[in-house]
């Protein structure tokens, strides 16, 4: 059988795309190789990421890894997709002359038939999940209508797309099918959902239906967009426990002048309204956003702004960024004020503030009980999330081996013991 190893690059929607990839490969008798493997394939495919600087340039030095494996034989194919190619293709294609064919991003059924030389009809729905079983993301929607003046996303995957909902429901059924019970529901603006297919905001209405699936437990949503956030989608999550009390708002920046400059159509004020308000209706949600420190326009006052706001809402979760300057963005015109050593100074003062919130928080749950589903065993420990915890970027709950007979996949109620800022340690003994 011919073999194909795929290396996934940037962020959950680029696993999707693999995934896809990878099952009708396999579908098509390939066999495949982790993306760890040590084994070299017949057909290397690199999905890239070309979202800011640093992510293109690790998937730059992928790709010339790679070439190396090529020139030295131990690959037979070498191909590279996805929205680094979308943004540099033909730069890459006449600077790296031993890859085989360059694809950009929604290009999916072109890479498969490449790869397998047949023009089989494409299973979209046919996917080799590279998570653990128990979890899978499923992609509601692709592209952004949004034009955020520091993004490059609506350039490389173009205007937002929804799936229906049919289409969506079934593949989720299929994935519970398989073991499934946490589907992590991702897009570049969930909350926009359905917004082209139905001419209104249908998430609550995909979500309804999601829902109904036997043996799914929970739903988690990635990416809520705060401008419009639908006041039924509020409602939905106040009521439905199986939807993870999570919200995941990437909100930039709260000062007005910055907010307008990134055309983000939200006010300080309007921030901080939708944020109460969320606060009131779910008081014990989850709240993780991402900021952006070093924005052309940023001012000291600004700055001191940012780090107020992360002070006085106490975020659960957070993540920083430095302004990368993309090609093709509205703020490309306005250079690229602020040095690297000042983003780098104020993304690290950013995070020295929620190191201490974190901590706090994550202490003042010690002796509280908490569901987690078990992920795996690193180390000397079991390792789970509670409902406030997406995989690979949030906290994780660390139970002793020594409590042998905890099965992955599955879930506990489990006491919280000890607490470090991103870490919590528990017992399934709860009494």
């Amino acid at each position: 059988m011919p073999t194909l190893k795929v290396i996934s690059l940037g962020c959950s929607k680029n696993t999707v795309d693999s995934e896809i990839i990878m099952g009708n490969a396999e579908s098509s008798h390939w066999s495949l190789f982790p993306s760890d493997s040590l084994k070299n394939p017949d057909v290397l495919l690199i999905n890239t990421c070309g979202f800011i600087g640093d992510a293109k340039n690790e998937s730059i030095e992928m790709i010339l890894r790679a070439v190396g494996l090529k020139i030295s034989h131990k690959i037979h194919k070498l191909y590279v997709m996805g929205c680094l190619v979308e943004r540099h293709g033909k730069e890459l294609a006449q600077e790296i002359e031993e890859v085989d064919a360059w694809f950009g991003a929604n290009k999916i059924e072109e890479v498969i038939h490449a790869i397998i030389e047949e023009n089989i009809e494409v299973n979209l729905q046919d996917r080799e999940l590279t998570t653990p079983s128990h979890y899978a993301y499923l992609k509601i929607s692709e592209g952004c209508d949004r034009r955020c003046s520091f993004c490059a996303i609506p350039l490389i995957r173009g205007k937002h797309i929804s799936r229906s909902i049919e289409d969506i429901v079934s593949e989720a059924r299929a994935l519970v099918h398989l073991g499934v019970k946490e589907l992590i529901i991702i897009a570049q603006d969930v909350t926009y959902y359905g917004v082209d297919l139905y001419g209104e905001r249908r998430i609550s209405s995909l979500l309804q239906e999601l829902l109904k699936i036997e043996n799914l437990e929970w739903i988690r949503l990635q990416y809520l967009y705060p401008h419009g956030f639908p006041e039924d989608l509020i409602a939905l999550m106040q009521r439905e426990p199986k939807i993870c009390k999570y919200i995941d708002i990437p909100l930039q920046h709260i000062s007005s002048s910055v907010l307008d400059s990134m055309k983000r159509t939200s006010t300080k004020e309007q921030t901080e309204e939708l944020l109460h308000k969320l606060r009131k209706a779910l008081p014990n949600a989850a709240f993780r956003t991402t900021l952006i420190v070093g924005y052309p326009n940023e001012t000291e006052a600004d700055f001191e702004a940012l780090k107020q706001f992360v002070r006085e809402f106490r975020f659960e979760r957070l993540g920083v960024f430095m302004y990368s300057a993309e090609e093709g963005t509205s703020a490309w015109d306005l250079g690229d004020k602020v040095s690297e050593d000042l983003k780098n100074h104020r993304a690290d003062e950013i995070m020295e503030l929620q190191e201490s919130i974190s901590y706090d928080i994550n202490s003042s749950k010690i002796g509280k009980i908490y569901k987690v589903i078990i992920d795996r065993k690193e180390g000397d420990y079991y390792v789970g999330r509670t409902e406030y915890d997406s995989p690979e970027v949030d906290d994780e709950v660390l139970i002793p081996l020594e409590e042998k007979g905890l099965k992955i996949g599955a879930f506990y109620s489990v006491k919280i013991t000890e607490a470090e800022a991103h870490d919590l340690y528990a017992t399934t003994s709860v009494q």
